[in-house]
């Protein structure tokens, strides 16, 4: 891979000779003979490395790998020395140079020391990139939903986004519930730090404590080795519990302690541990009624109960089928190079079947029809059975006059929408009273 270099050395005979190296290496190197060449040339470019020797006729090594670093603390420096200034180079490496090399040396050591110099340069910016990449994919763009419930849950997220408050996520299983979670994390001051995701439904009893916890060596038959746990390595990031309603009662009552004040001992030990760690939950259950037929720890349940958010199943917010429908057919169009669309009888058919499974179902039919699809456009005769026949019975039972409700519903919303939410607007556009707007709203149990 070709980099951009800066070359800082004041011996014109070593200028050209690593110049010439390097090139022929395929790299594109500028060389400057003072520091103060040097500094203007790094302030005017991007550079993937800067070679520097300490003894400059203008100016210190270590003054400007000061510089460099103040400016970029990305940056990759590679001091050279001679042998009596050793003592500069190890006051370098303190400073955050990335090696040094000490004159006189090969050209076969140099490249080496070049070549694992820019190693690391490429390890950081695909580590930058990766970071961009989940900030982006854990934004708002990617929680797909324009209805009035989502847009409160993306309200809330805002909210909480940055303060360490404990959040519980509420839904039935297939909603978002983990999506929701890890946005909170990656639009948060944490984001840098690690996200521990645990199911506290997928481990066996036996080993919830030690994996959450961690385990001292000989703590059991088999711990050969001290092993840390979930919180140890969530420390300065953000650790979610989801299925928190299945954690066994002992659990509760050590996460209750890890709640109030960030210690825990591992299994098998007592020296006290303290983490730094944000807790978000999740739970498909109704934790109330868990508190009341005593499964669950009511303490702990305030504990985690801080900031509730509940996130309504797909069947409450059909709104965002449609959109839902145009991110997944986009997505395994891509995936699977094709180009697949929907006949409208299959639109209308996922636009009134209800998911039990809610977007995860969505999802995984959305993949089925893409994969499987026998021409470019599906149909109904390729939906699943029981989306189809969902279909023929909400069909044959349903009257003209419901139909006619759920259209008018279905219009006043979208031109609702459209007018932005100003119902004055919206009563003109629909050729009505705002009074009678006001009342199909009510009707139809429509928020705005």
């Amino acid at each position: 891979m070709k980099h951009k270099l800066l070359i800082i050395e004041d011996d014109k005979i070593m200028r050209v000779t690593l110049t010439d190296s390097l090139t022929m290496k395929g790299h594109e190197v500028l060389a400057t003979a003072t520091g103060a060449d040097g500094m203007t040339a790094f302030g005017e470019d991007e550079f993937s490395l800067v070679i520097t020797d300490v003894m400059l006729p203008d100016m210190n090594g270590l003054d400007i790998l000061d510089v460099i670093l103040k400016k970029d603390p990305r940056a990759v420096v590679l001091i050279m020395t001679a042998y009596g200034t050793i003592k500069d180079a190890v006051e370098a490496m303190k400073l955050g140079a990335f090696d040094y090399i000490t004159k006189p040396f090969s050209l076969e050591e140099f490249n080496l020391v070049i070549d694992r110099a820019l190693e690391l340069r490429s390890l950081r910016e695909e580590n930058i990139t990766l970071k961009k990449n989940l900030s982006e994919c854990f934004s708002f763009p990617n929680i797909i939903g324009d209805s009035p419930e989502m847009n409160n849950i993306y309200e809330l997220i805002n909210k909480v986004s940055n303060i360490d408050s404990t959040v519980l996520i509420l839904g039935e299983s297939g909603t978002g519930k983990e999506l929701v979670a890890s946005t909170i994390h990656y639009q948060s001051d944490r984001k840098n730090g690690p996200l521990i995701k645990v199911n506290c439904a997928a481990l066996p009893e036996s080993l919830v404590e030690s994996e959450r916890f961690g385990v001292e060596k000989g703590a059991f038959t088999g711990a050969d080795r001290r092993k840390p746990g979930r919180f140890e390595r969530a420390d300065k990031g953000t650790i979610f519990l989801d299925e928190i309603g299945d954690l066994p009662a002992g659990v509760q009552t050590k996460l209750l302690r890890v709640l109030e004040d960030g210690s825990f001992e591992r299994l098998g030990g007592t020296q006290t541990i303290e983490v730094d760690v944000r807790v978000i939950t999740a739970t498909n259950k109704n934790l109330e009624k868990e508190v009341q037929e005593e499964r669950f720890r009511e303490d702990l349940f305030y504990r985690l109960n801080v900031i509730p958010i509940s996130i309504p199943a797909l069947r409450e917010r059909k709104e965002d089928v449609s959109p839902l429908i145009d991110s997944f057919l986009a997505n395994y169009n891509c995936t699977f190079g094709k180009k697949i669309s929907l006949s409208q009888d299959v639109i209308n058919s996922l636009f009134d079947y209800d998911y039990p499974g809610n977007v995860r179902e969505l999802k995984n039919i959305l993949e089925r029809l893409v994969v499987l699809a026998s021409t470019d456009v599906v149909t109904t005769d390729e939906l699943p059975e029981h989306v189809s026949k969902e279909r023929k019975e909400i069909t044959a039972n349903v009257s003209l006059a419901e139909v006619a409700a759920k259209a008018e519903k279905t219009h006043i919303m979208k031109t609702l929408k459209f007018a932005k939410g100003n119902k004055t607007n919206t009563a003109k556009l629909l050729g009505i009273s705002r009074k009678t707007l006001w009342e199909k709203l009510k009707l139809y149990n429509v928020e705005s």
